[in-house]
């Protein structure tokens, strides 16, 4: 596996298998990689000849007093599973080489990423936007993978390629559990061993979900209500978002039986925000995996 920190030595590189008419699939992280990650690369590796794993704490991304200088890092650690999981190219490129000058140009999908996550982290996905947009540029991969635990994350980024004419297949990969159920994700990190515990209440409340439903629970925000309460039942857990929504759009809904729904989950445990979700309704296309 080569480490590459700029971004004309990537595309250098990148263009000698772009040439050959190699496949380059891209799996975008901010490292403190998990078993969630190694799926992506997995999946990416099985239909790609050619995998690139980037590693970058996007600061466009954060807000003023979210967690940004705290965020984990391990490069060296991120470095050995990538190379085990057999990633050809790690791209670690440092904030001054992904934005030598300030940012002028943003791109943003503000319908979808004003819902949900997006209400409590103004910006987050403007961020996200513009920065996936800037790998997209640097790799041109001809795939990218995604984990469907960030499923506004999934959408927004489908939404965008779709309208910017982006040459690059979007894949979302099922997430990947915890043997109690919670997704796996880089801030689990931040979770003692109480919030831990505590931290199980998310992966309970999309039971609760599906059996609220099942009971024939209609009415959208009775079913938000009841979700809320569950969720903190649990003393340690605030449900800053326990919504009911499209699926494909995001919007909300008058009524939820007859249609496949999103329950959309950001529940903060401590200091720490949590991302789930499930769509109930419908057949999944594929399981979700327990690590």
């Amino acid at each position: 596996m080569d480490v590459i920190n700029t971004i004309a030595a990537l595309r250098e590189r990148l263009g000698e298998h772009r040439k050959a008419g190699q496949s380059i699939g891209l799996v975008p992280t901010m490292g403190y990689l998990h078993a969630g990650h190694m799926e992506l690369v997995s999946r990416a590796k099985a239909e790609n000849d050619i995998v690139v794993t980037s590693i970058f704490v996007n600061p466009l991304q954060f807000g003023a007093n979210e967690d940004l200088a705290k965020y984990p890092r391990d490069l060296e650690r991120d470095s050995a599973m990538l190379r085990d999981g057999g990633v050809d190219f790690l791209f670690a490129p440092g904030v001054s080489d992904m934005y030598p000058r300030p940012m002028e140009t943003v791109v943003d999908v503000p319908k979808l990423g004003a819902e949900l996550e997006g209400a409590v982290r103004p910006g987050h996905f403007a961020g996200v936007a513009t920065v996936v947009t800037k790998l997209f540029n640097i790799v041109q991969p001809d795939s990218a993978y995604f984990g469907e635990k960030d499923y506004q994350q999934v959408a927004i980024i489908r939404r965008m390629v779709e309208d910017l004419a982006q040459p690059v297949r979007v894949v979302p990969v099922p997430t990947v559990r915890d043997v109690d159920g919670l997704a796996l994700s880089s801030r689990n990190v931040y979770l003692s061993k109480e919030e831990r515990a505590a931290a199980a209440i998310v992966p309970k409340a999309l039971a609760e979900a599906e059996r609220l439903y099942e009971l024939g629970t209609d009415d959208p925000s009775a079913f938000e209500e009841a979700l809320r309460t569950f969720i903190e039942s649990e003393p340690l857990a605030t449900a800053e978002v326990a919504a009911v929504r499209d699926p494909d759009t995001l919007e909300q809904l008058t009524k939820l039986h007859g249609q496949p729904v999103l329950i959309a989950l950001f529940v903060r445990i401590g200091s720490t925000r949590l991302l789930d979700n499930r769509v109930i309704g419908r057949k999944q296309a594929a399981g979700e995996k327990a690590a």
